[in-house]
């Protein structure tokens, strides 16, 4: 990656750190940020250094590893 191109990755890496550090570094608390991060890299891993700690397989939803179930625990169809 060039140093005059931004990182495609960047602004997501900083909402990360922001709501970690809102939410006392509780990582259940930022699972929205955690995920918006993950589909950025998904696309921008080999452009992104902000990519490299980042588990591609690894969703940070709870329901996209199951089922995409709604609050009420019912499976959307």
């Amino acid at each position: 990656m060039s140093n005059t191109r931004k990182d495609p990755c960047k602004a997501n890496a900083c909402r990360i750190q922001a709501c970690l550090n809102e939410n006392h570094y509780q990582e259940d608390k930022c699972l929205d940020v955690l995920e918006a991060m993950r589909q950025c890299c998904l696309k921008w891993h080999k452009e992104s250094l902000c990519c490299s700690g980042i588990d591609l397989e690894k969703s940070y939803k709870p329901e996209a590893s199951k089922g995409q179930q709604n609050p009420t625990g019912k499976s959307h169809k």
